[in-house]
C-alpha cells in the first residue's frame, strides 16, 4: 500500500488561511490504512481548522467528505456539483489523489494534507515500513521475495557491500542488511543457487529515470 503522514497543521494552516469556506477530502483506501487521512483522519483535521478559525475571530465553513479512492474518475466525479463551492479542497490522499484531484477541478486550489512517503507493509499498529519502489522490473523470483532495491540503503543488486556487519547495513546499524535477509531467506527455501545469479546493470528506464510512467491494457479497455 502507499503509506503516507499528515502534514503539520501549521503548513496546512498556512496554505488554506485566506479560504472561506473549505473542503477536507479524504480517502478510503491506502491513507486510511496507515491512519493519515481517512474518515477519522478528515474529522480531526477539519475540527482543528474550524477551532483556528474560531480563534481568529473568522467564520469559516469547513466541511467533510471522504470518497471511497481519489485515484479514480468514478470517486471524484461524487463532488463534481459541490467542489465550486470551496475557496480550496485539502486532500488527504498521496500524491496521486492529489494531482488527479487538481487534474479533475483544475479551477480550484487543491492542497495536499499529507506526505507521501513509500509503498510499504504494516508490521504493527503504527508501524509502517517501505518494501518496493516500483522500479518497474521485479527480481524478487531471484532474491527470495526480499527487495534488494527498496530494501538495501545502496540498492545494491549482487551481494551485500563490505559495510555490513553482523547483519546490519552500515548506513544504520538499527536496520537489517538487505541482502542477508535475502541470504537468509534463499538459505530457508534451499535456492542459494539464485545467489549466484548476476544481475546485469540495471535498466533505470522502467524506474522513474525514464519520465512518467503508465500501463495500458487494451483487454479491459471500453
Amino acid at each position: 500500500m502507499i503509506v503516507a503522514d499528515r502534514k503539520p497543521i501549521e503548513e496546512i494552516i498556512e496554505q488554506v488561511k485566506d479560504s472561506k469556506k473549505v473542503l477536507v477530502l479524504g480517502c478510503n483506501e491506502c491513507v486510511t490504512v496507515c491512519e493519515a487521512g481517512g474518515k477519522k483522519e478528515v474529522a480531526v483535521l477539519a475540527s482543528a481548522l474550524r477551532m483556528y478559525f474560531a480563534n481568529q475571530g473568522r467564520k469559516v465553513d469547513v466541511d467533510e467528505i471522504t470518497l471511497e479512492r481519489q485515484c479514480d474518475n468514478e470517486y471524484l466525479e461524487e463532488i463534481r456539483n459541490v467542489a465550486d463551492q470551496y475557496d480550496a479542497i485539502i486532500s488527504l490522499a498521496c500524491g496521486v489523489g492529489v494531482q488527479f484531484t487538481a487534474e479533475k477541478y483544475h479551477s480550484i486550489p487543491i492542497f495536499p494534507g499529507v506526505n507521501t512517503c513509500f509503498l510499504g507493509v504494516t508490521e504493527k499498529r503504527g508501524l509502517w515500513t517501505e518494501r518496493c519502489q516500483a522500479c518497474g522490473k521485479c527480481i524478487l523470483a531471484y532474491t527470495g521475495g526480499i527487495c534488494p532495491v527498496a530494501r538495501c540503503a545502496k540498492r545494491l543488486l549482487n551481494g551485500p557491500c563490505g559495510g555490513s556487519s553482523k547483519g546490519k547495513c552500515e548506513i544504520n546499524k538499527e536496520l537489517d542488511c538487505a541482502w542477508q535477509l535475502i541470504i537468509d531467506r534463499l538459505k530457508a527455501i534451499d535456492r542459494m543457487d539464485l545467489y549466484d545469479c548476476v544481475f546485469p546493470i540495471k535498466d533505470w528506464s522502467t524506474d522513474r529515470a525514464g519520465g512518467p510512467r503508465k500501463v495500458v491494457r487494451e483487454d479491459v479497455q471500453i
